[in-house]
């Protein structure tokens, strides 16, 4: 499977080495995957960037290793998908938002036997994210739930846990840098994971404690808009710092 890998078409957006593949050859890359054996390094790392993640990796360089470690990287950004098009020489297909991406893998994984198991997020939102995906899919088998604030003894049992279920897929949800950060701290302890996916705020959105944006500021790169509308406390000063940096990194290092 890392020879597959390894034949994935790669671009340069931002600075970041981003995947060209479009939202069901990313979920057939997964399912791919999650039928190989487990590795004995550990559990392929999946992720994403956006404006977001391409300042952070910008100015910060221990979080670009992390990022930049991972073996494939979908681009959860329509800004990206168009600065591809017009500065790449391999333009993205289109974005890969881990929204969207989600509903069709648990689709597929209940075709295929693959397995998830769901970290991250408040108790409350789990749990509504699981019962929201097995309305979705109602065959898909989710080994194992967990909300994302332990610490501790805790999270050393739950990592043993996760470990002995042995789910195919396990869907990170804590945000960035924290889920990051977690894959370079713990994913040497799930050998028995196949892959691990950083999937930001996914569980919210699944279990309809957030609003997504309208399909067709989704498609005009203005989510982050929308998302400012609802939350302008918690998001103004974040997009002030970051939608510049990343802005100039989509017009200079996207090749």
């Amino acid at each position: 499977m890392a020879e597959y890998l390894d034949r994935v078409k790669t671009t340069f957006v931002g600075g970041a080495r981003v995947a060209c593949l479009d939202l069901e050859e990313t979920a057939r890359l997964m399912l791919d995957l999650a039928r190989a054996p487990a590795r004995e390094q550990g559990p392929y790392y999946l992720s994403s960037v956006n404006g977001e993640v391409l300042a952070r990796r910008f100015v910060d360089k221990e979080f670009a290793r992390l990022i930049d470690s991972a073996d494939s990287i979908a681009a959860d950004g329509q800004p990206l998908v168009a600065a591809s098009r017009v500065f790449s020489s391999a333009p993205l297909p289109e974005r890969v938002a881990t929204t969207d991406l989600y509903p069709v893998v648990a689709r597929m994984a209940q075709e295929t036997g693959a397995s998830f198991y769901l970290y991250g997020a408040s108790e409350e939102v789990n749990r509504a994210a699981c019962e929201n995906t097995l309305r979705i899919a109602p065959d898909l088998k989710i080994v194992g739930r967990s909300h994302g604030f332990l610490k501790g003894d805790a999270l050393e049992a739950k990592l043993d846990e996760i470990n002995a279920l042995a789910p195919d897929i396990l869907w990170l949800a804590m945000g960035v840098p924290l889920e990051q950060q977690f894959v370079r701290d713990h994913a040497h302890r799930l050998k028995n994971v196949k892959m691990i996916k950083t999937s930001g705020g996914l569980f919210d959105f699944i279990a309809g404690a957030k609003q997504r944006a309208p399909q067709w500021m989704q498609d005009t790169g203005l989510e982050w808009a929308f998302r400012l509308g609802l939350e302008p406390k918690r998001l103004l000063k974040r997009y002030l710092t970051t939608n510049p940096v990343a802005a100039y990194l989509l017009l200079t290092q996207t090749r």
